[in-house]
C-alpha cells in the first residue's frame, strides 16, 4: 500500500473580513440554519479549507430538541473523515446500555419481538453480534439522542479556525448577483441589522425554510402522511418496571395506543411518540396523560415529569429544486419524510456531504463553477427515491397497528398465537427500519453531469439490504487493508486513484490532474477482499467516497476524464447509466 502524487490544493481563503458599510461581514460560504446538517456542512467547508458563517436562531448552549435519536451508519463514516466519530461514540446511552428493538403490548407489556443490537461499549469485540455488525464499513450506527450529539457537533464546528456561528441571528432576506449573495441579518437579542456577503449561501433551515422559498422552490408530495405527538419524560421508576433485559426502542402495539418509547439517557429520560390511527384527522381529542400511560403500559399511580412536548405531522414532501444559481438548500429545507430510521437528518448530511466538496473545489479554483450544477442531479432524484422507499414502510407500519389483533394481550393460548403472528411481522418492520444497511450505504448517483458511466446499471436501491459495487456513482466498497487500516483512513480528502493492479499504469491521469490542478492522491490498495470485490484495475473515487470513473487502464484522453470530474467537460464521457 502506498501514496503519492498528491496535489496541494491553493491557500486562497483568508478569514472574514468587514465588507463595504456599518455593521457588515463577508464570508465565503453562509449557512443559514446551524442544526445538524447545517454544521455538518460548515465542519466540512472548514477543514477543506473555506470561510464559513453559520447563521443560527437559537442562543449559546440552548438544549437541542431531543427528535432524533440516533445517527446513521454512513453519518458516521462522514464523521470519522472529519474527526470526530471517536467523540460520538464516547456520548449517548451507557456504554453498557443495549441498543435492542423490543415490540410488546406496552414498554411493560408482554414482549413479542426483538431485534439485538449491541451496546456501543461492546462495538468491535467478539461480544458484538447482531444483524448490523456484519456491515463493511468502518463505522456503524449510533444511537445516540440528539440533546447528546448536538453539543459535539456545536463544539466542534465552534473548534474550526475558519468556522464562526453566529447565534441568535436570523436571516432575513437574501439578494442574488453576479460575484455573490447580500444576506440580510438581524440580531435577534438586540434588535441590529447587518448584512453578510458571501460567494455562496446554503439554506439549511428547515421544513419552513426561507431559503428555500426565496429560489422559488415548492415542495411537491404528500403533505399529510400521519399526525404524531412526541413526549419527553423524566421517569425514574420506568426502568426498574422493565420485564426483561432493557432496550433502546420499544414499540408498543396493543387495541388502544400504538407507539414508540426509546430511551434518551438510559436511565430516566424517554422519547415517547403517538401516531394517529387510520381514519384520525388530528390527535387533539386525546387526553396526553392518557396516551402515555396506555403506551408505557402503567397505571394511574405511575409518576412522571413531562419535561416538552411538540405535535407534528409526518409527510413526503421534496422541493422542486435544490440550487438556483449561488444559493443552495439542504437538509429539512429540501425534503421531508416519516423520521423512520434517523434517515431524515442522515440524508440531510449526505447532502451536505455532497455539496461540501464542490464548493471547495470552486473556491479554491480546481473546479469550475459549473460542478455546482451536478448537485440538484445528484440529491434531489436519490432523496424523492428514498422519501418513497421510507413512506412505503411507514405505511405497512400503520396497517400493523390497524390491523392489530385485540388478543394480543390475552394470557392463554389464544393470545399467545396472536403475539406470534404479530411478533414475525415486528420483527421484519423493525428490521426493516432499524437496521437499514440499504438507505445507509445504497444510494448511487445515476444522472450526473460529473460521473464517468460505463453502462452497467447500479444494483437496486432498497431500505434494508444493499450490494457494495465499484459501478460509477455508487459508494466505494468498504475494505479492511493490510495492517488493519480502513480504506476510507487511507484514500485522501479529495480525489484518490484506487490502483488494485500494481501493473497498471496511471501516469497519464496524475499529469492531468496536474495540469488542471485536480487534487489527487493515488493509493496501492493491497488487499484480499478488495480483489474480490473490485472488478478494475484502477477506480477513481471523489472526495465524498462515491465512484467517478473505474477502468482496467487509463482512458485514452485523460484531460477529458479530469475535466469531466471538475465540471469542465470538453466532450462528454458520461454515458447513461
Amino acid at each position: 500500500m502506498g501514496t503519492f502524487a498528491v496535489w496541494p490544493l491553493p491557500a486562497k481563503n483568508s478569514w472574514q473580513t468587514p465588507s463595504r458599510g456599518i455593521g457588515g461581514m463577508r464570508t465565503r460560504v453562509l449557512i443559514v440554519g446551524g442544526g445538524p446538517v447545517g454544521l455538518t456542512l460548515a465542519m466540512d467547508l472548514a477543514w477543506r479549507g473555506i470561510d464559513v458563517i453559520v447563521a443560527e436562531r437559537r442562543p449559546l448552549n440552548d438544549p437541542p430538541n431531543v427528535k432524533c435519536g440516533q445517527i446513521g451508519a454512513r453519518s458516521m463514516e462522514i464523521f470519522r473523515r472529519l474527526g470526530l466519530a471517536d467523540k460520538l461514540r464516547g456520548i449517548g446511552l451507557p456504554a453498557d446500555y443495549p441498543n435492542d428493538i423490543v415490540s410488546a403490548t406496552s414498554v411493560t407489556g408482554i414482549e413479542f419481538s426483538r431485534v439485538s443490537i449491541p451496546a456501543r461499549g461492546a462495538r468491535g469485540t467478539p461480544a458484538a453480534a447482531g444483524p448490523d455488525t456484519v456491515w463493511p464499513t468502518p463505522e456503524h450506527t449510533h444511537r445516540c439522542n440528539q440533546k447528546f450529539f448536538e453539543p459535539v457537533l456545536f463544539a466542534h464546528a465552534a473548534e474550526q479556525p475558519r468556522s464562526r456561528i453566529l447565534h441568535r441571528t436570523e436571516i432575513t432576506d437574501l439578494a442574488q448577483g453576479e460575484q455573490g449573495v447580500t444576506a440580510s441579518a438581524v440580531d435577534l437579542d438586540g434588535g441590529t441589522r447587518s448584512t453578510i456577503e458571501c460567494d455562496y449561501l446554503v439554506g439549511c433551515d428547515g421544513a419552513s425554510s426561507l431559503v428555500r422559498k426565496s429560489i422559488g422552490a415548492e415542495f411537491v408530495g404528500i403533505p399529510v402522511l400521519q399526525y404524531a405527538q412526541s413526549f419527553h419524560v423524566r421517569a425514574p421508576q420506568l426502568r426498574s418496571l422493565l420485564p426483561g433485559k432493557p432496550a433502546w426502542a420499544y414499540f408498543s402495539l396493543n387495541p388502544r395506543r400504538c407507539g414508540i418509547t426509546m430511551a434518551v439517557d438510559g436511565r430516566e429520560t424517554w422519547n415517547i411518540q403517538n401516531y394517529s390511527c387510520p381514519g384520525e384527522t388530528g390527535l387533539d381529542h386525546l387526553d396526553r396523560d392518557w396516551v402515555i400511560r396506555s403506551i408505557l403500559g402503567v397505571g394511574p399511580d405511575f409518576e412522571y415529569e413531562l419535561l416538552s412536548c411538540e405535535d407534528w405531522i409526518a409527510r413526503r414532501l421534496v422541493a422542486s429544486k435544490f440550487h438556483d444559481r449561488r444559493v443552495f438548500i439542504c437538509g429539512d429545507a429540501a425534503h421531508l419524510w416519516m423520521p423512520l430510521g434517523g434517515f431524515g437528518m442522515s440524508a440531510g448530511i449526505a447532502d451536505a456531504a455532497n455539496l461540501a466538496w464542490k464548493l471547495a473545489g470552486v473556491l479554491h479554483g480546481w473546479a469550475t463553477p459549473e460542478i455546482l450544477d451536478a448537485y440538484e442531479p445528484e440529491r434531489q432524484p436519490i432523496t424523492d427515491q428514498a422519501s418513497r422507499i421510507i413512506s412505503d414502510i411507514g405505511y405497512q407500519v400503520m396497517m400493523q397497528r390497524n390491523e392489530l389483533s385485540p388478543e394480543v394481550e390475552r394470557l392463554d393460548a389464544i393470545g399467545e398465537a396472536a403475539r406470534a403472528a404479530a411478533g414475525q411481522l415486528a420483527y421484519a418492520l423493525d428490521m426493516e427500519q432499524q437496521c437499514c444497511g440499504g438507505l445507509n450505504f445504497g444510494y448511487f448517483y445515476d444522472r450526473s453531469p460529473i460521473i464517468a458511466y460505463d453502462g452497467e446499471q447500479a444494483p437496486t436501491y432498497t431500505m434494508g439490504t444493499f450490494t457494495s459495487t465499484t459501478v460509477p456513482g455508487c459508494r466505494v466498497p468498504h475494505v479492511w487493508l493490510e495492517g488493519g487500516r480502513s480504506l476510507y483512513d487511507a484514500m485522501g480528502p479529495d480525489y484518490t486513484l484506487l490502483r488494485l493492479d500494481p501493473t497498471a499504469h496511471v501516469a497519464g491521469i496524475v499529469a492531468a490532474a496536474a495540469q488542471r490542478g485536480l487534487p489527487l492522491a493515488v493509493l496501492d490498495v493491497r488487499s484480499r477482499e478488495a480483489s474480490q470485490l473490485y472488478r478494475h484495475g484502477l477506480v477513481l473515487v471523489r472526495p465524498d467516497q462515491h465512484v467517478a470513473w473505474r477502468g482496467d487502464a487509463e482512458p485514452a484522453d485523460t484531460l477529458d476524464l479530469v475535466d469531466l470530474v471538475r465540471g469542465a467537460a470538453r466532450t462528454s464521457m458520461a454515458k447513461s447509466a
